[in-house]
């Protein structure tokens, strides 16, 4: 009698200790599965100006010369500023424009300033330097600007021909999910353009026949983009140039530049005082 009952509880309290066991395992299997869940949750990273591009700027593109053909397929000549708000100091300084002394003080630059790189006949390459910057070089002067999204000013420095730019997204519009019964074929992209402000620019010249712009003068660009319906797509520059030294009014105009399927007719070249490019 005392035998059986011996077995008897030694199997109760075996079976009641692998009951614990087992209870014990699913408890930490529980945690640890919590434990590999939140260590495993990644929080969404926040939407970059890359990531947030409402147009595709990058890439390789050629001006097409739609207006102010003869002044900027030819090197005008000397006091030949017709259609810019020059002041009088301003109509002085053009009718004094020295090429060749332009060249003597290394200043053969001038006319690739930010205020006008656009406007000089090329190709243009627009890619992203990172997430926060856009860069566009130019074949023409074999200049560089940087697009700076949400930065601040950086401190104070000498003043460059490409001066500071900073740069966003307006009109901004992100498009809603796309739903199940939506039509794959319309489009679903988000809209806007860009805007860009530049100053802290060397003065330099609106023109190549030496139209000037200040040490205080300020660039105010939109980048748009668009589609043809034959595949063209174009990009369209409108640049705003206010100078308190030298105009009157600011300087608008709007510059042209179809894209191209590569890098072919890319060709740098260096500044040149009196060349058109």
């Amino acid at each position: 009698m005392k035998a059986g009952r011996t077995l008897r509880t030694i199997a109760a309290v075996g079976s009641v200790a692998t009951f614990a066991l087992v209870i014990l395992l699913m408890a930490n299997a529980g945690v640890k599965a919590r434990s590999q869940a939140a260590g495993g949750a990644q929080t969404p990273s926040a939407p970059t100006p890359r990531s947030l591009a409402p147009l595709d700027l990058t890439g390789y593109w050629v001006s097409i010369v739609t207006e102010d053909w003869r002044f900027r397929m030819i090197v005008p000549d000397k006091g030949d500023y017709s259609s810019v708000p020059l002041n009088p100091e301003g109509r002085k300084v053009a009718d004094s424009w020295d090429p060749a002394k332009d060249q003597a003080e290394g200043n053969q630059c001038r006319s690739y300033g930010a205020a006008a790189l656009l406007r000089i006949p090329g190709r243009l390459h627009i890619e992203w330097e990172n997430d926060t910057t856009l860069r566009v070089d130019t074949d023409s002067g074999g200049q560089t600007r940087l697009l700076h999204f949400g930065a601040a000013h950086p401190p104070v420095e000498a003043p460059q021909w490409q001066g500071y730019s900073l740069a966003s997204w307006e009109g901004l519009r992100l498009p809603p999910p796309r739903t199940a019964l939506q039509d794959a074929s319309q489009p679903n992209a988000p809209e806007g353009y860009l805007k860009v402000v530049t100053d802290h620019m060397k003065p330099g010249y609106l023109r190549k026949n030496g139209v000037p712009y200040g040490a205080n003068a300020s660039l105010e660009e939109y980048f748009d983009s668009f589609k043809e319906l034959n595949g063209d797509v174009w990009l369209v520059v409108t640049a705003i140039v206010t100078d308190p030294q030298y105009l009157t009014q600011p300087f608008i105009t709007s510059t042209h530049f179809k894209k191209l399927a590569s890098a072919s007719g890319w060709d740098p070249t260096s500044c040149r005082s009196n060349e058109p490019r």
